[in-house]
């Protein structure tokens, strides 16, 4: 079977946790004083999984990554959804909230905004089979674990996916940084997938012409945008809020 190395405390506890992925065997760095990543492995013992310690230079060898924190595991690849699996979740819940990321490149950025999307209960994420950072192991580190709990399909064509949302009665919103309507004055409490693009040029012409609506974040000062994640967290913030008030 094909594994991959997780490292840091977050993605291997949260893996630990969410019990989606197949553990083979954990690795604790010797002598590095870290009272988290020894919790971690002593979960990982408890379940019976392999533990191996190793020296810290070790760990950085077989992680590939020096940000490890002491801890790293071997493990199935990331379980990725089926977007039929989302697509049946949206027709058992009336007020579906979802997440569309259109080329999204930077993994940093990707685990960021599945971080938030976690926090604020989004029903599931769709990105591009193509131009787009993958759910790889420095994904769920910058998502401090949170891609083991969320599910995450890939799509060959993200417009197609959009009419198929939209079959389902899910209305579609794009950040637009150019679009009049501000996101504090549009209505999110519908059933809802909201669009991001990528770190660049935003969403894509194609994407952003099947949008039903395009919405904005009003900003002052010099800068002339937020970043892709930053923009994501605001965004769907205000989303939460409206939802759980209303």
């Amino acid at each position: 079977m094909k594994t991959e190395i997780l490292y840091g405390i977050h993605p291997v506890s949260e893996a630990l946790k969410a019990g989606r992925r197949k553990i083979f065997e954990v690795y604790l760095a010797q002598h590095k004083d870290s009272k988290r990543a020894e919790k971690t492995a002593t979960i990982a013992e408890s379940l019976n999984i392999p533990l191996k310690k190793v020296k810290a230079f070790e760990l950085s060898s077989i992680t590939g990554n020096d940000r490890h924190q002491g801890i790293g595991a071997r493990v199935s690849p990331y379980p990725l959804a089926e977007p039929t699996d989302i697509y049946d979740n949206i027709k058992a819940d009336k007020n579906p909230f979802l997440l569309l990321l259109d080329s999204i490149i930077d993994p940093h950025n990707l685990g960021a905004l599945i971080r938030t999307a976690l926090c604020v209960g989004i029903d599931g994420i769709l990105i591009p089979k193509d131009r787009s950072a993958l759910p790889t192991p420095a994904v769920s580190s910058a998502s401090a674990g949170a891609l083991e709990h969320i599910r995450l399909a890939l799509v060959t064509n993200m417009v197609n996916a959009i009419k198929d949302l939209k079959k389902m009665g899910v209305w579609i919103a794009g950040m637009d940084k150019s679009a009049q309507k501000s996101i504090f004055s549009f209505d999110f409490s519908c059933p809802l997938a909201i669009v991001i693009g990528g770190e660049e040029k935003g969403i894509r012409s194609l994407v952003k012409k099947h949008c039903d609506f395009l919405i904005s974040i009003p900003q002052k000062g010099e800068i002339n945008s937020l970043n892709a994640s930053a923009a994501g967290a605001v965004v769907m913030y205000e989303a939460f809020r409206q939802r759980e008030t209303k």
